[in-house]
């Protein structure tokens, strides 16, 4: 088990800039997710830990060790790949059993170590297939297995779930969450699926185009987004995001109506809410109308999409109303889960 700490860490790939001076603290034993959409700089984040990319400038420290000029071997870290990258020609035994040999233990030890760990993850009986005779599911437990086997102080997952179907990721999702909890073993866990990210992970890394956005937990990022951009990526449907204006007074001027906000200078804001937090009400409590778009219904949710004074707005309820798509609806926005950033900066105010 090891902190890792990263300490403005930069990546350029010739002119194209890739990481802007990144700044993170992992604590012994947390389980932390880099979430972000294609090409915000995830992957490359994890292969410079791992050692697999060099990095432009900055520096990694691995238990208190700087480990930003070692090779991969010597940063005593393991990796599990989407892609399983296991050894076709060797057995179970042999593709947990080579990262052994290469450590240099004794044949016992070696043994001992795979019994073990093909025990915590139900591999025993797996033991003498090739990876072709194996599910997908089991294929990565394999890889999880020969990552487990070297007793590591650092596991590090690059979107290990990507290639599983939806059943089998859920599944696999809560063995390796559980998995770590039992190791105490501290775990970098990319992943672009926000709902990996926020039922998985102890503290969630949101990156934007080579920069951490939030650094906070599940609840905090959906709670109380950091930004923008934060609160539009975080959540499904996501948070209702609506130009307005607010006055000295905090009176917020959003959608045709008027909102309660802090009392300070005034200007042009962003307002939002989540979808879960606008609600349909009687007549006489509504603040506004809206026109029902459409309307999907989950089966444990009713999702509907409104027209409100030119704003397209997300509504999710528990409730199976019978809302007609043309209809005019009563609405309100709860008070206590209201948002308000800076149209300026995108800063949450």
């Amino acid at each position: 088990m090891a902190e890792v700490s990263v300490r403005d860490l930069r990546k350029s790939f010739g002119a194209v800039s890739v990481l802007h001076g990144l700044e993170a603290d992992i604590a012994d034993g947390e389980f932390i997710a880099v979430l972000g959409e294609s090409g915000c700089g995830k992957s490359t984040f994890l292969r410079i830990i791992a050692g697999l990319e060099d990095a432009t400038s900055g520096a990694i420290m691995i238990d208190g060790h700087d480990v930003t000029t070692l090779s991969p071997k010597e940063r005593d870290i393991a990796m599990v790949f989407q892609s399983y990258a296991l050894y076709p020609h060797m057995s179970v035994r042999q593709n947990m059993d080579f990262p052994l040999e290469v450590l240099g233990l004794d044949k016992d030890a070696r043994s001992r170590r795979i019994d073990e760990t093909a025990s915590l993850l139900n591999l025993e009986q797996y033991l003498d297939r090739k990876p072709r005779d194996l599910s997908g599911g089991q294929r990565q437990r394999v890889a999880m297995a020969r990552a487990i086997v070297r007793e590591p102080k650092v596991f590090l997952f690059d979107e290990p779930l990507s290639n599983l179907d939806a059943k089998l990721r859920v599944q696999m999702r809560g063995e390796i969450r559980s998995l770590q909890q039992k190791l105490k073993v501290t775990a970098i866990y990319v992943t672009h699926d926000q709902v990996e990210a926020l039922t998985m992970a102890d503290r969630v890394m949101l990156l934007n185009n080579g920069k951490i956005e939030q650094f906070a937990t599940p609840l905090e990022l959906y709670d109380r987004p950091a930004s923008v951009y934060v609160a539009g990526f975080v959540g499904a449907p996501p948070m209702n995001l609506v130009p307005g204006s607010i006055d000295e007074e905090g009176t917020v001027d959003a959608i045709g109506t008027h909102f309660r906000g802090p009392r300070g200078a005034g200007g042009k804001v962003i307002f939002g809410f989540r979808p879960e937090h606008l609600r349909v009400v009687d007549g006489a409590d509504a603040q506004f109308h809206g026109q029902v778009l459409s309307s999907e219904n989950t089966g444990d949710r009713l999702n509907v999409v409104l027209e409100v004074a030119g704003q397209t707005l997300n509504l999710s309820m528990v409730e199976r109303l019978p809302l007609k798509v043309g209809s005019s609806v009563p609405l309100t926005v709860l008070p206590d889960f209201q948002h308000l950033f800076d149209e300026a900066t995108g800063l949450r105010i």
